[in-house]
């Protein structure tokens, strides 16, 4: 329209000069049959409007290693966002729901990974599918995967967790050096790297704190001695020994650590050469229920889910606009130099080492 309406002016124009420079009438010449005509360009067809949470139908299947209780909640919000949708979830270590989405790739019955460090969800990428979050512009790069492979949802700094009535403390340890104090021996609970994917992020900064990595798996070696042969099957149940009075002292996360802050009975530490790899959340390679696992992904990674999971389940955010309620700033924190590469390519070695020192 704005060219006929240009082409119009720019002749009345002409005509007008044309009318001051002759007193004869212009003559106006009929267009030739075979002149270009301008046309008018089609019209725009309106954008598809945009489904209601209501309107999306179908299943959704989440395998987690995150505790029961922050888990149920992102769960059963997204539930109440997206009513019509039947969600299904297992709540499992990390390690076991690797094995069982490579176990299934062939058929796969999950749609998405919620949990578990990012160095082993970096480990396996094959078992998953590129996404890129509708929040991408609000988490900084060190917390999610260069190719899109995995997102970092919350980052998880490490914890000794202890049971005031059971040490004194003074005699608490604040290194993993500490953790190969005899006094201790057979009274840490600590899971298996082999099933917990933060059993194996604390392995490796464990590993990381040291000059070398041969003083480093000295310093392992010594730690397995003094675990006196007790492992855990997940990372959740060593908090939740050391509460119950089990053990005296336990290795867990941050984000379980936290949620005795009001018992006067169990205290926390965070230990010097720290590290804070995130949880991830992973897109199953050729899942049943893409749609909904894309609506899932980006629902945990909003505002209003990573706010709840921080104030009422002290899970640090990973968006760079919410301040963390509640939680220390990461820059207090005396953070080591985790070699995130190494951990990821070279898990199986690792795990491997870990195993054949505890067999032995």
């Amino acid at each position: 329209m704005k060219k006929i309406i240009a082409l119009l002016l720019a002749l009345v124009l002409t005509m007008g000069l044309v009318a001051c420079g002759s007193s004869e009438p212009a003559e106006t010449e009929a267009p030739k049959a075979d002149a270009p005509v301008a046309e008018a360009p089609a019209a725009t067809e309106a954008a598809p409007a945009e489904k209601a949470p209501e309107d999306y139908t179908g299943n959704l299947v989440i395998y987690s290693p995150h505790d029961p209780q922050p888990l149920e909640a992102g769960v059963s919000m997204f539930m109440e966002k997206y009513p019509n949708i039947n969600v299904e979830f297992l709540s499992i270590p990390t390690g076991e729901a690797i094995q069982r989405i490579a176990a299934e790739s062939e058929n796969p019955q999950c749609d998405v990974l919620w949990g578990g460090g990012a160095d082993t969800l970096a480990g396996q990428v094959e078992l998953f599918q590129p996404f890129v979050s509708e929040h991408d512009d609000v988490i900084g790069d060190a917390y999610k995967d260069a190719d899109d492979m995995w997102i970092g949802e919350s980052p998880l700094p490490m914890c000794f967790i202890y049971n005031k009535t059971l040490i004194d403390e003074a005699s608490v340890p604040t290194t993993w050096e500490g953790l190969t104090d005899p006094a201790l021996k057979g009274k840490i609970a600590y899971a298996s790297p082999a099933k917990s994917g933060s059993a194996y992020t604390q392995l490796c900064t464990m590993l990381f704190s040291q000059p070398t990595l041969d003083e480093g798996w000295a310093l392992v070696d010594k730690f397995i001695d003094n675990l006196d042969g007790k492992l855990q099957d997940g990372s959740s149940a060593c908090h939740k020994l050391v509460a119950s009075g089990e053990y005296v002292l336990g290795v867990t996360l941050e984000k379980s650590a936290v949620l005795y802050a009001d018992n006067p009975d169990i205290g926390f530490v965070y230990p010097e050469m720290n590290s804070a790899v995130p949880d991830g959340i992973s897109l199953v390679k050729n899942c049943p229920n893409q749609e909904n696992a894309e609506l899932f992904i980006n629902y945990m990674l909003s505002i209003d889910v990573q706010k709840d999971q921080n104030v009422s389940w002290k899970r640090r955010p990973v968006r760079s606009d919410l301040t963390p309620e509640g939680l220390c700033e990461l820059s207090t924190l005396d953070l080591g130099d985790y070699d995130f590469a190494y951990a990821a390519t070279e898990k199986a070695n690792i795990v491997e080492k870990w195993n054949d020192l505890t067999v032995g």
